[in-house]
């Protein structure tokens, strides 16, 4: 069986190297919707595949984490990077460009990672991270599964070279969320929501 959880957040970027010159030389912004899509053979002791309560903590801190911020690939110029970090209070720093495709493989291995260190507390079994899809408009979206999210081919995602700025990481209920998530650290999901 397969769910969905549906996240949405607004986000300024620049997408080098497209065809488009409006989108590789101008900074601009959509109003962006996240699918994350679960799935498992079984059910919780609440016969849900997982409960969509629980998905409103850190899987929301994680997505909404590019709410109202500008996402920047590290590898762009380096003036460019410095004056959008001085200007802009919100900021993620990515490694790949932040392209609706790489936007969806980002949050992909993002939550999957998440999820991996998650211990459940109602029976949730086998739960896994199906795909994400990001709508960057009304008719546009990319959708990324496992394959796609940690293919080499369409450039590695270290979690270590995912830099969220300070403002971003002072919004999240966790402070330590990012640091527990790069280092292993295991989260348990509450008894009630």
């Amino acid at each position: 069986m397969i769910i969905r959880k549906l996240f949405k957040f607004e986000n300024a970027h620049i997408v080098r190297g497209c065809s488009s010159i409006k989108c590789r030389s101008s900074i601009h912004g959509h109003s962006y919707k996240v699918e994350l899509l679960f799935e498992s053979n079984f059910l919780d002791n609440g016969q849900m595949v997982y409960d969509f309560g629980l998905m409103k903590q850190n899987m929301k801190a994680l997505v909404e984490s590019f709410d109202h911020a500008v996402a920047l690939w590290n590898g762009d110029d380096e003036a460019y990077l410095h004056d959008m970090k001085k200007h802009s209070h919100r900021w993620v720093e990515l490694p790949v460009s932040p392209s609706a495709e790489q936007f969806s493989r980002v949050i992909f291995v993002m939550i999957d990672r998440l999820l991996q260190l998650t211990n459940s507390v109602n029976g949730e079994k086998e739960v896994r991270l199906h795909s994400v899809i990001v709508h960057e408009t009304d008719t546009g979206y990319a959708q990324a599964f496992g394959q796609d999210a940690y293919s080499k081919n369409m450039g590695y995602i270290n979690l270590e070279d995912i830099i969220f700025s300070d403002e971003v990481v002072n919004g999240w209920a966790d402070k330590e969320l990012w640091n527990k998530i790069k280092i292993g650290e295991s989260f348990i999901n509450p008894k009630e929501v």
